[in-house]
C-alpha cells in the first residue's frame, strides 16, 4: 500500500504547490502537459449531511483523496464541481442544492471540452456523491458528439472499494449498512478532514424502507443487490419527510480508523489506474485514431494540434459543447 497521510495536514485548493489547475498560469500548464497530460476532476455536491457534518462533505472526500494521488503521480487536479445531481429522495431537503441532470450533463461536457482544448486529453471524473447514473452519460454524450481521441473515465469512489464499505455482517468494518451521511461516510470524512467534523453534534436514526431487505442498494452499488440505489422510485421515503436529521444511519458510530484500509485501497487503485493510463498513452499520445473514431486521421490531427499551433479549435465543431 502507498504511504498515505491519514488524516492529511489540510487541503491544497489555495496552495501554490502545483497540483490544482486554477492556481497555475499558462506557462506552468504547458510545462506540465509535457510530463503528464492527465487531469482529475472531482465531482461532489452541496447537500445536508446532518447536524455535525459539512455541506461540502462529498466534495471534500474526493478532493482530499485526489490531492494525495496527484502529488504521487504528477497529474493535475481541476477545482471541483461543487453542485451535483441528486436522486429524487434528496429533493426538498434544506441545505441540499439539487442541480437538474441536464444541467450537470451540460456542465461536464463543457468542462471536458475546455480541458481537451487546453491539452488535457486524459480526464478522470472522480465522483463522491449519489449521481453515479449521470456522470457516465456525460462522457458518452461527449464522445458521440465530438468523436475525437481521448481517455475519459467516470470513477465512483464507493464502487471501487465496495467490500470496504460493507457492514460487519457482510465482511466489512462497520456496525451498520452503508447509506448517506452515516457511519461509513462520516468515518471517511473523519479520516480526511476532521477539522470540518463535529462528532458532538452527530444524530442517528433508523433507516427503513417499504420492502424486505435484499432488493435495493443504497447507492454506490456496495452490496450488489439486484436494484441499484437510484434504479427505483417508491420503495422508500424521501429524506425531508422520513429522515429530517439529514442522515440515513448512525454517524455516531463513526471513527477514522474504520476508513483507513478502504482509503489505502482506493488511493492505491487510483495510482495504478493513472500509471497504467500513462504507460499505455505517454504524454502527447492518444488512443489510435483509426480505432476510436470515424473521423479521418487528417481531420483529427487538425483538432489535436489546436488553434495556436496551426490547427483548429474543438469549438469550431460545436458550441455549446
Amino acid at each position: 500500500m502507498g504511504d498515505w497521510k491519514i488524516p492529511p495536514a489540510g487541503g491544497h485548493m489555495e496552495s501554490p504547490n502545483g497540483i490544482y489547475l486554477q492556481t497555475m498560469n499558462m506557462t506552468q500548464v504547458n510545462e506540465r502537459l509535457k510530463t503528464n497530460d492527465l487531469i482529475i476532476i472531482p465531482v461532489g455536491s452541496t447537500e445536508c449531511h446532518g447536524a455535525g457534518q459539512p455541506l461540502g462533505e462529498d466534495t471534500f472526500l474526493v478532493t482530499r483523496m485526489a490531492e494525495q494521488v496527484a502529488m504521487k503521480t504528477g497529474c493535475t487536479i481541476a477545482q471541483p464541481i461543487w453542485y451535483g445531481s441528486h436522486p429524487h429522495n434528496h429533493l426538498g431537503m434544506p441545505g441540499t442544492i439539487v442541480v437538474p441532470e441536464d444541467v450537470l450533463l451540460a456542465q461536464m461536457r463543457a468542462v471536458t471540452t475546455g480541458l481537451w482544448n487546453m491539452g488535457f486529453r486524459k480526464q478522470i471524473f472522480v465522483n463522491g456523491h449519489g449521481q453515479e447514473e449521470v456522470l457516465p452519460l456525460a462522457i458518452q454524450q461527449w464522445q458521440k458528439k465530438y468523436q475525437l481521441p481521448a481517455v475519459l473515465i467516470s470513477l465512483h469512489t464507493w464502487t471501487v472499494i465496495h467490500d470496504y464499505m460493507k457492514d460487519k455482517a457482510h465482511g466489512g468494518p462497520f456496525e451498520t449498512p452503508f447509506s448517506h451521511a452515516d457511519e461509513a461516510e462520516a468515518s471517511y470524512s473523519l479520516a480526511l478532514f476532521p477539522e470540518f467534523m463535529d462528532p458532538s453534534l452527530f444524530e442517528d436514526n433508523k433507516p427503513a424502507g417499504f420492502m424486505p431487505p435484499g432488493h435495493t442498494d443504497k447507492g454506490g452499488d456496495v452490496y450488489h443487490n439486484p436494484i441499484k440505489g437510484h434504479e427505483h422510485v417508491g420503495l422508500g421515503g424521501i429524506e425531508v419527510k422520513v429522515y429530517p436529521e439529514g442522515v440515513i444511519g448512525s454517524p455516531s458510530k463513526a471513527s477514522a480508523d474504520k476508513a483507513v484500509d478502504g482509503l489505502n485501497a482506493l488511493m492505491d487503485y487510483m495510482v495504478k489506474l493513472i500509471n497504467d493510463i500513462m504507460t499505455a498513452f505517454p504524454p502527447g499520445v492518444l488512443p489510435p485514431v483509426e480505432k476510436v473514431t470515424m473521423r479521418s486521421r487528417e481531420e483529427v490531427e487538425e483538432y489535436v494540434k489546436g488553434p495556436l499551433k496551426g490547427g483548429k479549435s474543438i469549438y469550431s465543431l460545436s458550441y455549446p459543447p
